[in-house]
């Protein structure tokens, strides 16, 4: 058990991709959840694991009524805008959605005496790569908006360490990707940016079809590569990180990634073999700010979570995305 006495972990924005997947791998470990989503950006029918409190969190009479009503012991925070380019072209919703939010979620936590945080970070707080792969010492610089608040906060988790011994590990991911193995729950963003699903749009003849931004990258095929983790593996991930902080009781970040790059050709493969049905893709100009390679170093997470990702491959993480696609849309069979 995680916790010497009763009590829940409150998941902020549990009803969204990533912090859905979290949920259920916590109600496996029998643990009691409790989910707080505005569902601005959540589904509700996501929520399957734990209890659904509908909120804001910049309703903090409403959070603190969850803390005292749910006997709250810990806290995992994913609850965030996270567009890139929609940051960059307001960057005042950014920083009052995703800062001033979480700090009065922090408050909330110090009244309420819980002292123990995982934080849903991003590797964009490290900006352009200066190496690769990229470890938990490199120096963070982030390039645009949604990443400058995610740095922000993981300051605010330091400085309420030092102040009010709140413990949080600042778990900085690069691209979550795939759907629920069992297919319970995926990936459904409105709009839809990330990479994988888009394809898949193509491959069912459903959209546009697919561009390729730049395929002149100082890379083997000339296109961007970038770390795929299963969003399952993401999952194990935050519940070995909970069990490391109330452990340890100590404040670190960890990178997560699968320390393997694939390029945008070898993911559009990657799609042509799953489904069995050509990409449409065409050459676009390349992205401002896009790197050409972007690749963790997970070593940190490995030694001290006892981490390894169980589904490291391209097309395994592909084809369970197509499998919760179909489910979706099931004239795409």
């Amino acid at each position: 058990m995680l916790f010497g006495k009763a009590g829940a972990v409150l998941v902020t924005g549990g009803a969204g991709y990533v912090g859905s997947h979290i949920c259920k791998a916590l109600g496996a470990c029998g643990i009691e959840v409790v989910v707080y989503d505005n569902l601005w950006i959540g589904h509700e029918d996501f929520v399957k694991w734990g209890t659904l409190e509908r909120g804001s969190l910049h309703d903090t009479e409403k959070l603190s009524e969850v803390f005292k009503k749910h006997n709250i012991r810990a806290v995992m925070h994913f609850a965030a805008f996270s567009y890139v380019g929609e940051s960059v072209k307001d960057p005042s919703s950014y920083y009052g959605n995703n800062v001033v939010g979480t700090l009065a979620l922090l408050d909330t936590m110090v009244e309420h005496g819980v002292s123990h945080l995982v934080f849903s970070s991003t590797s964009a707080t490290y900006g352009m790569p200066l190496t690769t792969p990229i470890n938990e010492t490199h120096p963070q610089r982030p390039i645009n908006p949604y990443g400058k608040t995610k740095l922000v906060i993981e300051s605010m988790i330091d400085d309420f360490d030092v102040a009010y011994g709140i413990k949080g590990v600042k778990l900085r991911y690069f691209n979550a990707a795939g759907a629920d193995p069992e297919c319970e729950i995926g990936e459904d963003h409105d709009p839809e940016t990330h990479l994988i699903p888009l394809a898949l749009d193509a491959a069912a003849g459903r959209g546009p079809g697919l561009t390729i931004f730049g395929d002149d990258y100082d890379t083997e095929d000339g296109t961007c590569i970038r770390d795929y983790i299963h969003v399952t593996d993401l999952a194990d991930a935050h519940v070995k990180a909970l069990e490391y902080v109330i452990e340890s009781n100590e404040t670190t970040a960890f990178n997560l990634g699968n320390g393997n790059g694939f390029s945008v050709k070898e993911v559009i493969k990657a799609v042509e073999k799953v489904t069995g049905r050509p990409v449409n893709a065409a050459i676009g100009p390349r992205r401002d700010g896009d790197p050409s390679a972007l690749v963790a170093s997970s070593d940190k997470a490995r030694r001290l979570l006892l981490w390894e990702p169980a589904y490291p491959g391209i097309e395994d993480i592909v084809r369970d995305a197509w499998q919760w696609y179909q489910k979706r849309f099931p004239s795409s069979d």
